[in-house]
């Protein structure tokens, strides 16, 4: 079988330039906007992609240029994903849910729900919270470390995974004659205790069409990739350059291999930040009207974030990139990551802050459908990807630009579907249905 890409859509409110809610294109709050949600998911959905993907948090962004933000009010994602499974047929949806400050049993039981309710295309982005404002709505007057946030998060999954194992695939048999609703051998009891959780079961919601929802992670730190190797099923990364995706590619699949699984059970999906035009010309006016628009303060605010939760307001716009320590509270491998880009090609605040004001770190595009599809192609070729997450700079535009020019001249060169074969999110990625373990 001819091996084909995979491509997410990854929705975030207005789109991902940090200047995009600005763009006179973009519906005001779009964050709340559910027709605009709906529009979104059935455009990517008729362009044949895997999924839509929304990130979250549990905090409100707060620091300097926080209120020059649209990241502040937006749907709760299982909700939001719920309401997309009623408006769409084929396409998975993947929701971002913390293990940081989050409960196991709420996890599985609402995925599982997403997942009974769609058909059976959901998927869960495991995630450990990289936003430090979180812990104050949860009772805690600090984040938690990055040790102790990954510690948690792998007993979280095994947790998680077993509740979606309380019941065999046939244990319902809602006999009326006999009377007898579920076989009682086929309920499975988990029973754990751990340095974490004391989780009995089962789960209150009968075995999902797809076995278990898909498992996507997202860290590319050395205990993210332990993680994600052990377990994950899907791999959402940052990776601005080929080499580095080829390594982190090829890093990746050795763990999985090493922990016993084969490479094929874990896809992995680079982020792109596409800016597409039918010349490219007219593509980088589009890019240059966004930068245009960014307010160098949420510029800086947002890469404060970023590079490790890190206040870098009081520091000289156009001076380097003052030394950091490791962070604790943030995600680590975004921080070397960006200090990497500001180091190797000697920028200011200001420069890094305006280069990663759309990708954030990811791969940047800027061209006509051609040249996005030639970098993806070789990435894809060239031992980087399995597929791409895409990053749309503003909604509906950027989407629309990547759906309407970009996915078909990827079909027109035999890389990505030009139908869908299967209904599960499983069956889209080519993963195997889970067996009931015991």
């Amino acid at each position: 079988m001819t091996r084909e890409l995979h491509l997410g859509a990854f929705l975030m409110e207005s789109g991902h330039h940090v200047a995009a809610w600005r763009d006179p294109g973009v519906p005001d709050r779009a964050g709340l906007d559910f027709g605009l949600y709906r529009r979104l998911a059935q455009t990517a959905e008729a362009a044949l992609f895997d999924l839509v993907f929304f990130a979250d948090s549990v905090a409100v962004e707060e620091g300097a240029g926080a209120e020059r933000f649209s990241r502040s009010a937006r749907f709760e994602p299982l909700t939001l994903l719920s309401a997309l499974a009623a408006v769409t047929d084929r396409i998975g949806l993947v929701g971002t849910v913390t293990a940081t400050y989050n409960e196991p049993y709420h996890v599985a039981r609402k995925f599982a729900s997403l997942d009974h309710l769609s058909g059976g295309r959901s998927g869960w982005n495991l995630v450990t919270s990289d936003n430090a404002s979180e812990a104050g709505n949860f009772g805690r007057d600090q984040h938690v470390g990055h040790a102790d946030r990954y510690a948690r998060a792998e007993e979280f999954l095994r947790v998680v995974r077993g509740l979606w194992d309380s019941w065999d695939d046939d244990a319902f048999v809602n006999d009326r004659a006999s009377g007898l609703y579920y076989r009682p051998e086929s309920r499975h009891v988990l029973a754990h205790e751990g340095e974490h959780f004391k989780v009995r079961g089962p789960l209150n919601v009968a075995r999902s069409p797809q076995g278990q929802p898909v498992v996507v992670q997202a860290g590319a730190s050395e205990a993210g990739r332990q993680l994600a190797a052990a377990s994950a099923e899907l791999v959402f990364t940052a990776q601005p350059t080929l080499q580095a995706a080829q390594a982190f590619y090829a890093d990746l699949k050795s763990r999985a291999e090493a922990a016993g699984r084969p490479a094929d059970a874990i896809k992995i999906l680079p982020g792109v930040y596409a800016v597409v035009g039918e010349s490219r010309a007219e593509a980088e006016d589009k890019q240059g009207a966004l930068q245009a628009l960014v307010d160098p303060t949420a510029a800086v605010g947002l890469l404060s974030r970023m590079i490790g939760n890190f206040d870098l307001s009081g520091y000289a716009l156009d001076e380097p990139l003052p030394e950091l320590p490791l962070t604790d509270t943030g995600q680590r491998s975004r921080q070397q990551l960006l200090s990497g880009l500001a180091r190797d090609g000697q920028l200011t605040l200001r420069q890094l802050a305006l280069k990663i004001a759309g990708g954030r770190g990811h791969l940047s595009l800027v061209g006509t459908a051609a040249d996005v599809a030639d970098v993806l192609q070789q990435w894809f070729e060239q031992g980087a990807a399995d597929g791409f997450n895409v990053m749309p700079p503003t909604l509906p535009a950027g989407l629309d630009d990547f759906a309407h020019l970009v996915v078909p001249e990827l079909q027109r060169r035999g890389l990505f579907r030009t139908r869908y074969v299967g209904r599960t999110l499983r069956e889209h990625l080519g993963l195997k249905r889970p067996v009931v373990s015991r």
